[in-house]
């Protein structure tokens, strides 16, 4: 009897073991399927991965850089390691025999497997000069929006995309008047902002605006706007080789419907005059 007693209490304990070992399994199984699924976003945090888009604005400069070589490629080359979902530049050209006849716009869209949006300014060199926009997604509709004239003639170029996820958005691409005297920067501006506020569904405002923070032509759009502000060690824009003005930016609206996760000014000093800034925007959900 004794016997039996010993086998079965060496019996239990050996179960015992081996659900303390499965057990062990167990946990271990759901804690990595936790770490999946956090590493995972939109699977196990409620929020949806379409809703997050990488936004980056660059004036190329027509690919020109400084060391004095139009290389388009290299210009693809930065645009492509950041990984966009959208793309605003400015300082395009299409056909100008200055930058080979090419039409930079549809070469790139071309190189960087996404669809492309061109709007001129003016007749130039042969060809036209202008603006244009890079998207990830199917473009649906364009339009041009007349701007005030300065130095040179501007339009506004609004990109419509439809998301993964049903939603509408609107980027819209801009580079404001470079004189000194802000007149006619600030009234392009504000026919920028009008049609942005007319829109029915939300807005991405990018590009070069050539004025710096405190001026008034920033500041309007940080009324009612998210703003993806920048680093403070890193915000110049401007010059690539010698940064020291912020005058690239990007704005979504309206403030309500959206967060801004990350900025970044990215340190290339060679293939344009200005450095690009990617911000990682959030829509939020209806």
């Amino acid at each position: 009897m004794t016997f039996l007693r010993h086998r079965f209490a060496t019996s239990s304990f050996a179960c015992n073991r081996i659900s303390l070992a499965q057990a062990i399994r167990v946990m271990t199984c759901s804690l990595i399927a936790i770490s999946i699924s956090i590493a995972m976003p939109g699977e196990s945090s409620g929020e949806d991965s379409n809703s997050s888009h990488r936004v980056l604005s660059y004036n190329i400069k027509r690919g020109y850089g400084n060391d004095g070589k139009t290389d388009l490629s290299r210009t693809a080359d930065v645009i492509s390691k950041l990984h966009p979902d959208f793309v605003g530049l400015q300082e395009v050209d299409e056909r100008c025999n200055r930058s080979g006849n090419v039409d930079q716009a549809q070469w790139l869209g071309e190189h960087l497997d996404m669809h492309a949006a061109f709007a001129p300014f003016m007749d130039y060199d042969g060809g036209r000069y202008g603006m244009a926009i890079l998207s990830r997604y199917p473009i649906e509709k364009t339009e041009a929006v007349e701007l005030a004239r300065g130095r040179e003639p501007r339009v506004a170029l609004a990109a419509h995309v439809t998301l993964p996820d049903g939603n509408k958005l609107t980027l819209v691409n801009v580079h404001f008047d470079y004189i000194r005297d802000d007149t006619v920067r600030f009234e392009q501006a504000t026919k920028v902002r009008e049609f942005i506020q007319s829109l029915p569904n939300p807005a991405i405002l990018l590009g070069d605006f050539n004025d710096t923070p405190e001026s008034r032509t920033v500041k309007l759009f940080q009324d009612g706007f998210v703003e993806a502000d920048k680093p403070a060690d890193d915000p110049y824009t401007f010059s690539a080789d010698k940064p020291d003005r912020e005058i690239d930016f990007l704005f979504a609206s309206p403030e309500s419907q959206w967060t801004v996760k990350t900025v970044e000014v990215i340190d290339e000093p060679l293939a344009s005059d200005h450095r690009p800034v990617i911000a990682v925007f959030q829509l939020k959900s209806s």
